[in-house]
């Protein structure tokens, strides 16, 4: 899905060797910037990624909770844009919150562990990210790429809500919390995308097998 949409809009889509993962994206795609000049956004170090969260994700987040506390705030590590920006502003409004973090059981190395192949596309580059903040990270969760698959489909078949892998990922490791916490506690998880992107993935395969 995401390369229609990019072949849609007149891309030239190069790919890498799927094992490389995206360290081997990263070094292609700065292989092409040195070669032919390409413009780079560099997601990954781009301090302009998580000031937008300062600027929009974090307000929006601290207006809608006015008058309440919020205690946990959970939300997966792609590039690290949405938890340094958004995390820094909560942690300036909200005493007693919790900056929660998910990434990939199978490549935990947020958690200080190795980087490995996994099936939670959007999260666990592999990498530490440059914008990363870790002094906002209060902690380190993990999920299986089974447990984020099979979240994603209870939250579209049991609530109506139609999202992604690491939605997923992320509403398993919330819901953990949840019931450790108890009913008295605010929290907050972010679902970033639509299962649409994902359509022809194993995320699909999954449902059809049931």
């Amino acid at each position: 899905e995401r390369r229609a949409l990019l072949r849609y809009f007149g891309s030239e889509i190069v790919l890498t060797e799927g094992p490389k993962g995206m360290k081997g994206a990263i070094e292609k795609a700065e292989e092409l910037v040195n070669e032919k000049g390409y413009f780079q956004p560099q997601q990954f170090d781009n301090p302009s990624n998580p000031q937008i969260h300062r600027e929009t994700t974090g307000p929006e987040i601290v207006e809608d909770f006015e008058g309440k506390d919020l205690h946990y705030f959970v939300v997966g590590v792609g590039t690290g844009g949405t938890i340094t920006g958004a995390g820094e502003v909560l942690k300036k409004h909200f005493n007693n919150i919790k900056n929660i973090v998910v990434e990939p059981a199978e490549s935990p190395v947020l958690s200080g562990g190795q980087p490995g192949p996994h099936k939670i596309q959007g999260i666990g580059a592999g990498f530490v990210p440059g914008i990363y903040n870790q002094e906002v990270v209060d902690e380190v969760h993990q999920a299986t790429g089974d447990e984020a698959f099979s979240m994603a489909i209870r939250l579209a078949k049991e609530e109506g809500i139609f999202c992604g892998i690491s939605s997923g990922a992320n509403m398993h490791v919330a819901l953990k919390i949840a019931r450790d916490v108890g009913p008295d506690k605010n929290i907050l998880v972010i679902l970033p995308d639509t299962g649409e992107r994902y359509i022809s993935t194993d995320l699909f395969k999954a449902v059809e097998k049931d």
